[in-house]
């Protein structure tokens, strides 16, 4: 848990990433942006928004289960709604190009 509030976005993603360390995590909230594109996807082809709501069940519903059961915690930067959603895409994008790994290096 965090000790100070956090300035940045900088310090946020660096507390993000630590928080999100198990490779089971990461790979839950991949799965679950991954899903929220096939959603939103499937809506644009086939015109039925109906199924947009499928994308927070997907996107936040993965997140925290994998949170609850596998970390054992709610992450501390659920303070920062914003900045976490921010976080999830960006972690999925660096995780498709290899920048972070499932693995955490910490």
């Amino acid at each position: 848990m965090e000790t100070q509030k956090i300035k940045t976005y900088k310090e946020f993603y660096q507390l993000y990433l630590k928080e999100h360390s198990q490779a089971i995590t990461r790979i839950f909230h991949f799965v679950g942006i991954f899903l929220v594109f096939v959603v939103i996807f499937y809506v644009i082809y086939s015109g039925k928004e109906r199924f947009l709501w499928y994308c927070p069940i997907f996107g936040l519903g993965l997140a925290w289960l994998s949170d609850a059961i596998f970390e054992k915690k709610w992450p501390s930067t659920s303070r920062y709604p914003l900045w976490s959603l921010i976080s999830d895409f960006r972690l999925f994008f660096e995780l498709l190009i290899g920048k972070q790994h499932f693995q955490s290096k910490n």
